[in-house]
């Protein structure tokens, strides 16, 4: 490709140009494309942080010698970091307030590391290459002029509002548009979200914040009308066709888009287990305004009141949903297990359904555990005979070294204003289980095989844990009065296991396993087979749900080009290896976003549900221990702060080893369970704080 041939010519330091023009002259003639080719190839490589022109004449690529490229995240003090890896802090460079460049917090940009030590980097900020383009904020007016207020507190500016065409008043919260102009700031309000203190108003706007919107463009639109909403005759052409087996789809209740569908048999020597997803590739083209759309996104999020899909609904719950009763194209992924659930032999090919039932996760469950479920009781005997293989392959998952720290996660109660009014801990059940077995099993054949295969892909890695990250740990446990393990040379999920099971059963568990979890790397995709740590895997992928998540939709592609040509040319695999470092990369930004956002939400609504029970007594542990206080979680999830100054006067130490706050009559550590009162809850910064009740 073109892209990779320039940046592997601009590599060489010793290629130096006095004007720009003779390079892209000697590029075009090279390559053998025009040298308005090479100038669109240029630019987007500049707008992608990709190259930058140090001097005239002179591009290096990024990251390079002293440069790279990433997120600013500013301060309020005005200084900042930039951050290079996927998760903060990692290889964040610091950045003095006089080297931002006037960088604000979301912008890309590309650093010149000054500094570069054991204990830290610095640097400065050459280049804006991505600027943040709206910012959520409360208008105000002082004097004639309106401002806006951000609701990012890591900007420390107020922005001076335009006249448009849109209205507003003051003390609303307000998207806009940023305007710069020289050392200046200056927005456009482009939507009125509503009163400032209305807290579907602040959901929505940490919705736009993060850059997330319900609504889809107009072109994508037009691509979606054209797509039919019933299977085509000859779109079954050349597929195995399934529509008499017994197959049939287990979600959640609220689920509209169901990419993933199971079936089970009993043979002579184990099972023949069929997973079977919804073939969105089929639909969404490489090249089109609807894939971009959906490359863009990267992945569905998911919020208390809604859902913003990766796909309109058109398609996401419609033609590429596996719905009750209806003919849908998928691939198929059919595995051969003896009787112990080691996978003897597999078949991966392009297929058409037709579910026989839509059940939910509760449905299912009542029938795998001996109660009346109309629906779900249709299918039995392939529910009963799917739980006797999911526990074979759990128990075999754990002799391998699977790690499950079983951390449930928040669901709310709303009324019919879209109001919260309740939240407790999701219900985990073995019909959750059951599909998360064979969804995992399904992911780690097809990664194994397209590995073997050696065609590029993309992997759902999960990389070992840091020694130092760990060591900080285990001083939690020893402090804990826990007999800890030597750490091995190498680093084992098995390890991990053994101090899963060291902390089993204590009243300080669930918490633990929430220090352990943070001790490890985050997940994330890479189109290098790295292995997966927590599912002790050598093997794994996403590939069943491409509704969803653009990786899954990524690599359907790549397994029904490969389905269907059989060999790949070297050119081919440039082409798809290029492909999926770029959609990797994407991805695992944009999964953390949606995760950052769809953590704000739930932050809003706890916060929002607590003010209503302020002075209220409830039963908590400690979670977190800091030098200003300590985290308390409630059985609701709901987290707060205990300050330290709101504790029994006392002579107060802080134990950073043991995560513990003692003093000569009290002593606060993490698993600790108390009573605490609920002091306030504050719905503009989604904090909850907690008092003692002695």
């Amino acid at each position: 490709m073109i892209k990779e041939k320039i940046l592997s010519l601009l590599s060489k330091d010793s290629l130096v140009y006095n004007k720009p023009n003779n390079l892209f002259c000697f590029m075009a003639k090279t390559f053998g494309v025009s040298e308005k080719k090479i100038h669109e190839e240029i630019d987007a490589l500049k707008s992608n942080g990709d190259i930058f022109e140090i001097k005239k004449g002179k591009f290096i690529t990024i990251p390079s010698s002293n440069y790279a490229k990433g997120l600013f995240i500013g301060n309020a003090k005005g200084f900042g970091f930039v951050q290079l890896g996927s998760v903060k802090g990692e290889k964040d460079i610091f950045i003095p307030a006089n080297k931002t460049l006037n960088a604000l917090d979301g912008d890309r940009v590309i650093v010149k590391i000054a500094y570069n030590g054991s204990e830290g980097s610095d640097g400065e900020i050459i280049s804006i290459y991505k600027p943040l383009e709206k910012v959520v904020g409360i208008t105000e007016k002082i004097g004639q002029s309106f401002f806006l207020t951000p609701d990012n507190n890591h900007i420390p500016y107020k922005f001076v509002c335009q006249k448009g065409e849109l209205p507003f008043q003051e003390d609303q919260r307000v998207v806009a548009t940023i305007l710069r102009e020289k050392n200046k700031f200056v927005c456009r309000i482009i939507e009125v979200l509503g009163p400032s203190d209305d807290v579907k108003a602040m959901e929505k706007g940490i919705i736009r914040d993060h850059d997330l919107y319900e609504t889809f463009p107009d072109k994508v639109l037009a691509e979606c009308d054209k797509i039919g909403l019933t299977v085509k005759q000859n779109q079954k052409q050349g597929r195995v066709d399934l529509t008499e087996e017994t197959i049939f789809t287990i979600d959640g209740e609220d689920a509209q888009d169901f990419d993933d569908a199971v079936s089970i048999k009993k043979t002579k020597t184990g099972y023949t287990l069929g997973v079977h997803i919804a073939d969105v590739g089929e639909y969404v083209k490489r090249g089109t305004a609807l894939d971009e759309e959906a490359f863009n996104r990267g992945t569905s999020v998911y919020f208390p009141t809604s859902v913003l899909p990766m796909l309109p609904e058109t398609l996401s719950n419609g033609i590429c949903s596996l719905s009750e009763g209806v003919d849908r194209l998928t691939l198929s992924c059919v595995m051969e297990l003896d009787n112990n659930g080691n996978v003897k032999s597999h078949k991966i090919f392009e297929s058409v359904i037709r579910s026989k039932a839509r059940l939910t996760y509760t449905e299912a469950n009542k029938t795998l555990t001996g109660q009346k479920s109309p629906k779900a009781d249709k299918v039995k005997k392939e529910l009963l005979l799917m739980a006797e293989l999911s526990q074979k392959l759990q128990d075999k998952k754990i002799q391998d070294g699977y790690l499950d720290f079983e951390i449930p996660e928040a669901q709310f109660i709303f009324n019919e204003d879209g109001l919260a009014v309740d939240v407790a801990k999701r219900e985990r059940n073995k019909a959750h289980r059951l599909i998360e077995d064979f969804m995992v099993l399904a992911n780690e054949v097809v990664a194994k095989e397209f590995n073997q295969k050696e065609i590029p892909f993309v992997y759902r890695v999960h990389e070992s844990p840091r020694k130092e990250k760990l060591i900080k740990t285990l001083d939690l446990l020893k402090g804990l009065g826990l007999q800890v393990p030597k750490i091995p040379d190498v680093i084992t999920p098995t390890y991990y296991q053994q101090l899963i099971k060291l902390i089993d059963g204590h009243s300080y568990t669930e918490t633990v396993n929430k220090v352990l979890l943070r001790s490890m790397q985050k997940a994330k995709y890479t189109n290098k087979n790295l292995g997966h740590f927590g599912l002790a895997l050598e093997n794994y992928c996403h590939f069943t749900s491409p509704i969803r998540r653009y990786p899954d939709l990524t690599i359907h592609r790549i397994i029904k080009e490969a389905l269907r040509k059989g060999r790949l040319s070297q050119s081919r695999k440039e082409e798809l290896s290029s492909f999926t470092y770029e959609s990797s990369m994407q991805s695992s930004e944009r999964e953390c976003n949606a995760d950052l956002a769809e953590r704000d939400v739930d932050d809003l609504w706890k916060a929002y549900l607590m003010k209503d029970h302020l002075g209220e007594s409830f039963e908590g542990v400690i979670t977190s221990v800091t030098n200003y206080g300590f985290y308390v979680e409630l059985e609701n999830t709901v987290e707060g702060l205990v300050k330290i100054e709101e504790l029994p006067e006392d002579n107060y130490l802080f134990y950073e080893k043991a995560l513990m706050i003692k003093g000569n009559k009290y002593t606060f550590k993490i698993g600790d369970k108390i009573t605490i009162l609920i002091a306030n809850a504050n719905i503009f910064t989604r904090k909850v704080d907690f008092s003692l009740k002695i």
